[in-house]
């Protein structure tokens, strides 16, 4: 007879099994919302601007599915087991590791910037804070300098929350993330797992080049997008001008920020941050 224990084992284990077309099952973020949240029933960390990265005990895949191609050295020391983390360079670097992770062959000297950020070890039958354990003692004993357990933090109020993120905010960070602590691990989007900007962002597909004018003639002058609601509205800044002459293809997604909405329901000051990966 299988244990529950083995029975989850093995269904992780077909799950990521599969062609890498199919995206894996993982835990997505909700908004922190403070008047809905006892802060202090979370671990906190900081949020990576990043590519998300699964290791499913052979091989790296975006949460799309998708086959990172990282040279043999990267992956060579990371165990036979599910991991989930940020691939990470430094702040305010997206655009930059976008490009080394998507390339389809790895070039060691853009790898060697590279750091595996690993934020969680699933395990449906384990709460987060023991997780964090687990991920811990795993990279201390594989002691590889490109391989790094994000730290997870307890806070008492959200004074002191605000005040981690500032300093984050200020060293070029983007937010930080709330874990429950208590909580076992859980497939889609879900409380258990919060996010914290000063802003909010949100993801859209590209649908029209609008054309731009004056000092951006003969280059693009805004996006025309379609976000996951199903409203169409345009985004025309936050590019810069390598950007402008090479925009997202239509029909890509782009991550925007924005600011609360307007009367009529549309993002207000939307502003162009990346195209996902």
């Amino acid at each position: 007879m299988f244990t529950r224990a083995l029975v989850c084992a093995i269904s992780l284990l077909l799950a990521f099994s599969v062609k890498a077309q199919q995206a894996p099952s993982v835990l997505l973020a909700n908004v922190y919302e403070a008047e809905k949240v006892n802060v202090s029933d979370y671990l906190v960390s900081e949020k990576y601007d990043g590519v998300r990265a699964i290791w499913t005990g052979k091989q790296l895949i975006t949460r799309n599915g998708n086959l990172i191609n990282a040279p043999t050295w990267f992956t060579a020391p990371l165990p036979d087991i599910w991991l989930d983390g940020e691939l990470w360079t430094k702040h305010q670097d997206f655009a930059n590791v976008s490009g080394i992770v998507r390339s389809q062959q790895p070039v060691d000297s853009e790898w060697q910037t590279v750091s595996y950020q690993i934020f969680d070890m699933p395990n449906a039958e384990l709460p987060f804070s023991k997780r964090y354990e687990n991920y811990s003692r795993l990279v201390r004993q594989l002691n590889s300098p490109h391989i790094k357990a994000v730290e997870q933090k307890h806070f008492d109020n959200n004074q002191q929350l605000s005040m981690f993120m500032d300093e984050l905010i200020a060293q070029g960070g983007e937010g930080v993330m709330l874990h429950l602590a208590k909580a076992e691990h859980t497939a889609g989007r879900s409380n258990v797992l919060l996010k914290l900007k000063p802003y909010l962002d949100a993801e859209a597909v590209v649908i029209e080049h609008i054309a731009g004018k004056g000092k951006y003639k003969n280059m693009l002058g805004a996006l025309k997008v379609r976000n996951n609601e199903g409203i169409e509205f345009k985004i025309g800044s936050g590019f810069s001008d390598l950007q402008r002459k090479s925009p997202p293809a239509i029909g890509s997604t782009i991550t925007y920020k924005y600011h609360g909405f307007t009367k009529n329901g549309l993002p207000r000051f939307a502003s162009f941050l990346h195209e996902r990966p």
